[in-house]
């Protein structure tokens, strides 16, 4: 089973945030140095918690400082953009880094609606344009020309080369399961974010309605977990503390930087948040590293795929960079 890395440069108290980014960039090097498939960043905006907003810019610094690894987005939020614009800027980050850009894209605003109307002057209208957005990104991208009467017909986006960016499909709903199917696209499904609700029957769909196309002869799956793993299971649970704080405020409208474990010790829950976090230990793939990698793996043998996405998140940088290297060390 592959194994590959998602990153969300995620803001931490005590640090500021450009520091985040830097710590992306540290991440994707050491990561290849372990022998990860891909290294995916994500786009948020206006986010206090997640500051990773311009994930073509980001990938464009890995690209130019790793050799092997392949580097993506998880993913471009398209219905921003002008599908010609993104496709450019991919065709030059493929020149950076032949054969190894993946370019995920989504549908959902990466922000509160208010900074998605800042983004694009129609959020609503660009999100229902997006399947032609799709079309138009798949076309450019491998330099096939649009239909006649298209108003893109016989523009490019340059720079051409032998090599294509490969294209995924990002989402947490049957939508984007059965949009990739229907453009014969690989599928990456965000079970971090569902807490893997509504994976089986999306990734069903997906391969029941899989229309195969020239580049993906057959359907392509992934999953996107949170998971976490130390050196024992105690400093596991010790460096998921802010993690869980986080998403328990998160479930009540408060998003801030995530907290330190100290700084969660210093507030316990309460006797109405305690059922809450019993039932997300309960879910959590954290421990050590052998009791996080079975994990994993019964998860990727229920839902048959054979690559997964790891993101983790903690507040110490060393401690999410050992979490990495026990897993590595488990799958490779």
């Amino acid at each position: 089973m592959s194994l590959s890395v998602l990153d969300q440069s995620v803001a931490v108290t005590g640090r500021t945030e450009d520091a985040s980014i830097r710590e992306t960039l540290q991440l994707a090097r050491h990561c290849e140095a372990l022998g990860y498939r891909r290294f995916w960043v994500s786009e948020h905006h206006s986010h206090p918690s997640i500051v990773g907003s311009a994930p073509e810019v980001l990938m464009a610094a890995i690209a130019a400082t790793t050799s092997r690894i392949r580097v993506g987005s998880a993913g471009v939020m398209l219905p921003h953009y002008a599908a010609l614009k993104v496709a450019e800027q991919f065709r030059v980050l493929e020149a950076i880094a032949p054969g190894r850009i993946d370019l995920g894209v989504g549908r959902a605003p990466g922000s509160d609606m208010r900074t998605a109307r800042l983004l694009s002057s129609d959020p609503r209208q660009s999100a229902e344009n997006f399947p032609i957005q799709v079309r138009e990104l798949q076309a450019w991208l491998a330099g096939i020309d649009l239909p006649e009467g298209h108003p893109g017909r016989g523009v490019t986006a340059n720079p051409m080369g032998p090599t294509t960016p490969e294209m995924w499909m990002l989402g947490s709903s049957d939508y984007g399961a059965q949009l990739a199917a229907h453009y014969g696209l690989p599928y990456a499904f965000a079970w971090f974010i569902t807490d893997g609700q509504g994976a089986e029957q999306a990734l069903e769909l997906y391969r029941a309605n899989y229309r195969p196309s020239p580049r993906h002869p057959a359907p392509q799956a992934v999953l996107c977990v949170w998971a976490l793993a130390a050196d024992t299971e105690a400093e596991a649970w010790h460096h998921f503390s802010g993690r869980e704080r986080w998403k328990i405020d998160r479930n009540r409208g408060a998003l801030a930087a995530l907290p330190s474990p100290e700084e969660v010790a210093r507030r316990p829950y309460t006797p109405a948040e305690q059922p809450e976090v019993d039932k997300l230990r309960a879910n959590a793939l954290v421990g050590s590293g052998p009791q996080v990698a079975a994990k994993l793996r019964a998860l990727a043998n229920t839902l048959e795929v054979e690559e997964l996405v790891v993101i983790t998140w903690a507040h110490d940088p060393v401690a999410r960079r050992r979490s990495y290297e026990l897993l590595a060390r488990e799958f490779f």
